[in-house]
């Protein structure tokens, strides 16, 4: 292939760098990419659609299913949604348990996606050190919650479990762990050849283009734009934690490394003083069944980033229409911007970039051919659409 010739190639939705399916096609001149096309829906599961089939107590942990590694995330933002259409107020002592286990949550998810990122770019030794050490947080989490993935602690009202003085030492025993081995790897990162040959200047994202793109997130803030949810538009105890927002003006992928590093030493901080100053009193409120009728919306800063719920109620004990709007889904057009001039051996790492998580963002639109009509996805309309469809052939 001689360069001047613009070659379309499709990656995905099945591919070795794509931990989940998703199609992007790439125009190629030489190993240059010129163009990129997202196509997203295939990993669409009608979680929207399900939700207004059960009750809001049941679509708690639905909501916790829309994400393994940000499910308390999800449970937070649907919890909070709800909360405000019932106008009830969580006990203080709940806000801070919602804060303890999202930032232990962040480290999770930081962890695990450096380690990723690691491997993407065939660094296989710090990737499996890296997932060795994120076995700390996990099992803090497990103590706590008594699960290591699915942690089932938000409910519609506050929290389902308490985090006692008597579980504290051995949660900062584990703290004290992390915040040795992340400073240790924020070093090796910063000074590894390897590494920063594949991350300094890749997958360039300038601070205009991240606020036109509407980027989220670690994305948005390795592009040197402070903005955070947790600082923004403050919810459980994040108005009352003091901590800073981490940026990089790095604008590249070594910058998005660094701000995940660096934030999980933030997120240490933060869960020693809710640790420290936890108040006392109940971890949650009886709330009634039936929710009466309006519509709220919820935002949290997941570790991905911003994440926005939308409930509407019509009065009974299920929801009328049910929304979210992942992290993910904001930084695909971010992403395409960061793939522009690349080369094609720098897909992985720079799509990697954003941390996605397509089964988080993917929806589906099914389209009337002869009408041109849009239909609201029906799920069992599909089921038969695709049973007929296999009858056929």
């Amino acid at each position: 292939m001689g360069y001047g010739s613009i070659v379309k190639v499709p990656f995905g939705p099945q591919h070795p760098a794509l931990k989940e399916p998703e199609n992007f096609t790439f125009e190629i001149d030489g190993d240059i990419i010129v163009n990129v096309k997202p196509r997203i829906g295939y990993n669409h599961r009608g979680i929207e659609k399900a939700m207004e089939a059960r009750t809001y107590i049941q679509n708690i942990y639905l909501a916790e299913r829309i994400c393994g590694i940000c499910s308390d995330a999800h449970t937070t933002c649907y919890c909070q949604a709800i909360e405000e259409l019932l106008n009830v107020e969580v006990p203080s002592r709940a806000k801070y348990i919602r804060t303890v286990i999202a930032e232990l949550e962040r480290i999770h998810s930081h962890s695990l996606w450096v380690g990723i990122a690691a491997h993407e770019i065939g660094f296989d030794t710090l990737f499996m050190h890296l997932w060795r050490d994120r076995e700390t947080v996990m099992d803090i989490l497990e103590f706590v919650s008594g699960n290591r993935v699915h942690y089932a602690m938000n409910t519609i009202g506050g929290v389902r479990r308490d985090i006692t003085d008597e579980m504290i030492p051995k949660i900062n025993s584990g703290l004290n762990f992390l915040e040795k081995k992340i400073k240790h790897y924020i070093n090796t990162i910063s000074n590894e050849p390897t590494i920063l040959k594949r991350t300094v200047n890749v997958g360039v994202l300038k601070p205009k283009d991240a606020v036109e793109l509407c980027a989220v997130g670690p994305t948005l803030r390795a592009s040197g734009v402070k903005n955070d949810v947790r600082k923004d538009d403050p919810y459980a105890a994040y108005d009352e934690v003091p901590f800073n927002v981490i940026t990089n003006d790095g604008c590249d992928v070594f910058a998005r490394i660094i701000v995940r590093c660096e934030e999980m030493l933030e997120s240490i901080r933060i869960i020693r003083y809710a640790l420290e100053h936890m108040p006392s009193g109940m971890t949650r409120v009886r709330v009634p069944l039936v929710v009466p009728p309006g519509e709220s919306v919820s935002r949290v800063e997941a570790p991905r980033g911003e994440l926005i719920h939308y409930a509407k109620s019509n009065g009974t004990s299920k929801p009328e229409r049910y929304k979210v709007r992942s992290p993910t889904l904001a930084n695909i057009p971010a992403l395409c911007k960061m793939l522009m001039g690349q080369h094609v051996a720098d897909i992985p790492i720079v799509l990697a970039g954003i941390d996605p998580c397509f089964a988080c963002m993917d929806r589906v639109a099914i389209i009337d051919l002869k009408t041109g009509e849009k239909k609201v996805f029906n799920f069992e309309v599909f089921r038969r659409h695709i049973q007929k469809c296999y009858r056929k052939h």
